[in-house]
């Protein structure tokens, strides 16, 4: 069963490096990066917030996760993160939206 990451961190930089760890960890893909910048974006360490989802395994995606977080600590912080065991239909619709699609 497809598990799908969430992986919010501060700045781009910081999304490439968790992204690559995620993948080197374990057997996930890229689904997508999506970008955010907060009101509070002056107040920030990086006024960019970046979201990176993942899927694979439940396992697999876990492992990632964890590689992820501890990588993007090291650059400039993680927002949160987060895992959705077996996505419903619906949600996998939800899942599918970036900033970039503009609701295709």
């Amino acid at each position: 069963m497809q598990a799908v990451g969430f992986i919010e961190v501060y700045g781009l930089v910081a999304a490439f490096v968790a992204a690559d760890a995620a993948c080197k960890a374990a057997n996930v893909t890229i689904e997508s990066f999506d970008n955010n910048k907060p009101q509070n974006a002056d107040k920030l360490p990086v006024p960019l917030v970046i979201i990176v989802k993942i899927r694979g395994s439940l396992e697999d995606v876990k492992t990632a996760l964890t590689a992820a977080v501890e990588a993007a600590n090291k650059v400039s912080g993680v927002v949160t993160s987060h895992v959705i065991p077996r996505p419903e239909r619906d949600t996998e619709k939800l899942l599918k939206l970036n900033c970039l699609s503009r609701g295709k």
